[in-house]
């Protein structure tokens, strides 16, 4: 417990991990999403940890509830990438025809 006691409440890190998580928000991550899922219980246990000044396990948390939901912000925007990635191909290949028939 002494242990415990001595780690720093770590308000800065449950700060970022809620901005991350609104971040993965914004561009669209929803409950559909498992990372943001995962992120969001995990920052619910750390505010918990928080609350019982179990600092060390809320700061752990905290960080991974972090890293999850900057995942599922670049797996939406990956997502996102790849959607017009192939509406330019196809729109590519439509004009590809278009020239053809030209010729």
């Amino acid at each position: 417990m002494v242990g415990c006691a001595s780690d720093p409440a770590p308000s800065e890190q449950l700060r970022l991990t809620e901005q991350a998580v609104i971040q993965a928000r914004s561009v669209g991550a929803s409950e559909q999403t498992p990372e943001l899922v995962l992120a969001e219980q995990r920052l619910m246990a750390a505010i918990t940890a928080m609350k019982r000044k179990h600092y060390l396990a809320a700061r752990r948390l905290a960080e991974k509830a972090e890293l999850d939901a900057r995942l599922a912000e670049a797996r939406v925007l990956n997502d996102k990438s790849q959607q017009e990635l192939s509406e330019l191909s196809r729109r590519i290949a439509r004009l590809r025809e278009q020239l053809g028939d030209l010729q």
